[in-house]
């Protein structure tokens, strides 16, 4: 039996509902910041390279199929999405580098600081 100064189950129920509704809108408020971690870039450059390859690959095997050069195209299409994608692994690596060196602006468009960038 509950005393005359305790709150009822509900009411604690309710009290602890309000609380997790107001810390979730404060997370809501905070902005998303746009950093990736090694692993993340990593997989990110792998992709590259292997999408290079499958495409390069995709096209030398059809257009050998469809001139009968079997298998020079192939090699040579798979030679170029080769550097296709190590030139693309080379420009997201630079990407990372200048986003890592450049300081993030503040919320009002000061970098670090205090003064704006415009």
């Amino acid at each position: 039996m509950a005393e005359q100064g305790d709150p009822t189950e509900s009411d604690r129920l309710k009290a602890l509902d309000e609380r997790i509704a107001r810390l979730k809108g404060e997370e809501d408020d905070a902005p998303m910041e746009e950093h990736y971690t090694q692993a993340q870039v990593a997989w990110r450059m792998v992709t590259e390279l292997v999408a290079g390859l499958g495409i390069g690959f995709g096209i030398g095997y059809g257009l050998d199929a469809v001139f009968g050069t079997k298998p020079w195209l192939m090699v040579l299409f798979i030679f170029l999405g080769f550097a296709a994608g190590v030139q693309t692994m080379l420009r997201t690596a630079q990407e990372v580098q200048n986003q890592a060196v450049t300081p993030p602006e503040n919320e009002d468009g000061s970098g670090p600081n205090g003064k704006r960038s415009d």
